[in-house]
This record gives structure tokens, C-alpha cells and sequence, in this order.
């Protein structure tokens, strides 16, 4: 199956749809700690494309640019709620990563694969479960860190 276009876009346009209902307060606090997301988000997908852990089918340039729509869209956006709700009780936080996560691997995976977006390739579903985990520790470190820093600028 050929994905269009507007896929493409609905993936990356729809989530930034709810970012008014976050409040700019709390987009300006966690977009940091969402954008070091991202960027660790493109250096693993340059790693999984030399390694060939998954596959976007339908692009035929590098599988960071197939990627792009779920990084900058869902991702992202789902790391600002995410971090909204849950920052600050961790067992929480990891419990909801741990939620979204599987959902993501064991449903949504098969959900792209179907529709011929991405495979998994050398890579198998607990593997990419435990990528998943080790994203929930950058981005909750990442958010510790600017948190930290700002307290720091903010007492001088």
C-alpha cells in the first residue's frame, strides 16, 4: 500500500492541533528537554538505518526523513503532554511511558507495517521496547537537568 502524502502531513500537523490546550507556560518549560528528544530521535534513526533495525518502505532517501513526521509530530508533541502530567512523580512517568510505549510496539507497529510505513527489520519488539525505555530515561533526565539549570539561573 502506497502511503499519500496526507498521511504524512496529518501525522506531523495533528498532534501540534493541541498544544493551545497545554498552555504556553508549560510548552515553554518542557520544549527543551522535547527538542533534545527529537535530536536524539534523528542520531538513532541514523543508527538504525546503518544497523537496519526497521525500514520505511516507502522512501527511498534515508529512513530519518520516513521518520520525520513521527518525530516532529507525535513524538514530540506526546513528550510535552507526557511531561506535562507526569514530571515531578516518576513512577507515574515511567509507568505512562511504559503504557504509551507498548501500545506503540506491539499494536501501532503492526498498524505501520500493515499500511507499508515502517517494518522492523534486525530489530525484534522487545528490542524496541527497550529503545523506548531508553528514551523515557534521556527525556525525564534531559527535563531533571534543564530544571536544574533554570533554579540555578533563576537564584543568581
Amino acid at each position: 500500500m502506497k502511503i499519500s502524502k496526507t498521511f504524512y502531513i496529518l501525522m506531523t500537523i495533528l498532534p501540534w492541533c493541541s498544544i493551545p490546550l497545554l498552555g504556553l507556560k508549560n510548552a515553554k518549560r518542557f520544549f527543551p528537554s522535547s527538542i533534545i528528544m527529537c535530536l536524539y530521535l534523528i542520531a538513532e534513526g541514523r543508527l538504525a538505518e546503518k544497523k537496519k533495525w526497521w525500514w520505511f518502505p516507502q522512501n527511498r532517501k534515508h529512513n530519518v526523513v520516513g521518520e520525520l513526521p513521527l518525530i516532529i509530530g507525535p513524538f514530540f508533541v506526546g513528550s510535552l503532554w507526557i511531561l506535562k502530567y507526569t514530571f515531578g512523580k516518576f513512577k507515574l512517568y515511567f509507568f505512562i511511558n511504559l503504557l504509551v510505549d507498548s501500545i506503540f510496539t506491539y499494536f501501532g507497529m503492526d498498524w505501520f507495517k500493515k499500511i507499508g510505513y515502517v517494518t522492523l527489520v534486525r530489530l525484534s519488539k522487545f528490542q524496541l521496547s527497550i529503545i523506548f525505555l531508553i528514551k523515557t530515561f534521556v527525556l525525564y533526565g534531559s527535563q531533571l537537568l534543564y530544571e536544574k539549570i533554570s533554579a540555578f539561573d533563576e537564584s543568581q
